[in-house]
């Protein structure tokens, strides 16, 4: 697939694939081929079933892969045109992380030193990250996640999910990055604390700033995203504005539309079957084994065309029509 690049993106990706080499020689196809732009202002959903390969796209982009990974693609910041998948650790310490790219991670507990105090913390990414360090700007950055003040002097373990996240939202503002990078921001939290965290994240969203946000919670997407982008066994099989998405005409790819379909507050209608094993894809399209509408053309890999991958786009039959 081959969006067009624009000036204004803050990021763009093109080919992007990550295969992981195991002990028997055989290589796991983790992301194959995902492309796509971000621009500045928007908010990204990257969204799908756990073990799509969501995760391990953020990994990617962030040079955080294990040894055993071998990446193809670019993926260029804006401005200066950094490829993050051929930056070297050297820059991507120094120039990327927390500068470039600021990282919400999955578990904030667990990304938070549990020996330090958040006010220790804070402290130590304002002096590395910014020109004006001090008591002041250690508050600035607290308020500026809405963290209270009153829990600057607390331990990680001390905090409340939702503070927590907080406070690991505040770490990854303190360098005004251009790309915030949430990777399942809201696990573990209940429907006030996601949206509350959501939110959040959304009023950092600006000018100058995009929000990808890696997720497999649909309501949280639907909540703050402009676009929406659906991965499923590696590959994005669906790119399409938000309002569309959610809205009418609803999704275009049949796993997208399982996806809206499984919500209590929708049909309630789980997809059958399981995922395949990435390291044993099909030559054909991977989600033929669970969908209604296959057929020999799904022996066939579909190609990504006008923003989804599915050889019987086009072709809804009248209750498809109907419910969209």
């Amino acid at each position: 697939m081959t969006p067009e690049a624009d000036g204004a993106n803050v990021l763009s990706v093109r080919g992007l694939s990550v295969r992981f080499r195991m002990r028997d020689r055989a290589y796991v196809r983790a992301v194959t081929d995902v492309s796509f732009d971000l621009a500045a202002g928007e908010c990204l959903a990257l969204v799908g079933e756990s073990g799509c390969g969501k995760s391990v796209l953020a990994s990617a982009l962030l040079g955080l892969l294990p040894g055993n990974a071998s990446v193809a693609g670019s993926a260029l910041l804006g401005g200066e045109g950094l490829d993050l998948l051929a930056a070297d650790e050297r820059v991507l310490a120094r120039e990327v992380r927390g500068r470039r790219v600021g990282l919400v991670p999955q578990s904030p507990a667990a990304h938070l030193t549990p020996v330090r105090t958040v006010r220790s913390q804070l402290a130590e990414v304002v002096r590395e990250l910014t020109e004006a360090p001090g008591e002041g700007a250690v508050a600035a950055a607290a308020e500026r996640a809405a963290f209270p003040l009153d829990h600057l002097d607390r331990y990680p373990h001390e905090l409340s999910g939702g503070l927590a996240q907080r406070a690991a939202t505040a770490l990854a503002l303190v360098g005004d990055a251009p790309l915030l990078l949430a990777d399942e921001p809201t696990t573990g939290l209940d429907r006030d604390l996601v949206e509350r965290t959501v939110d959040e994240l959304r009023r950092h969203t600006g000018d100058h700033r995009a929000l990808l946000l890696i997720t497999h919670d649909l309501a949280a997407a639907e909540r703050i995203a402009d676009r929406v982008a659906v991965m499923y066994a590696g590959r994005v099989v669906e790119i399409a504005d938000a309002s569309a998405f959610f809205g009418a005409p609803g999704p275009r790819h049949p796993y997208a539309r399982g996806l809206l379909d499984a919500l209590p507050e929708r049909e309630f209608t789980p997809i059958p079957g399981m995922p395949p094993e990435l390291g044993a894809l099909p030559d054909g399209c991977a989600f033929a084994a669970r969908c209604g509408r296959v057929s020999e053309a799904c022996r066939v890999l579909p190609e990504f065309v006008a923003g989804v991958a599915c050889h019987h786009v086009g072709h809804m039959d009248e209750a498809e029509v109907a419910r969209a």
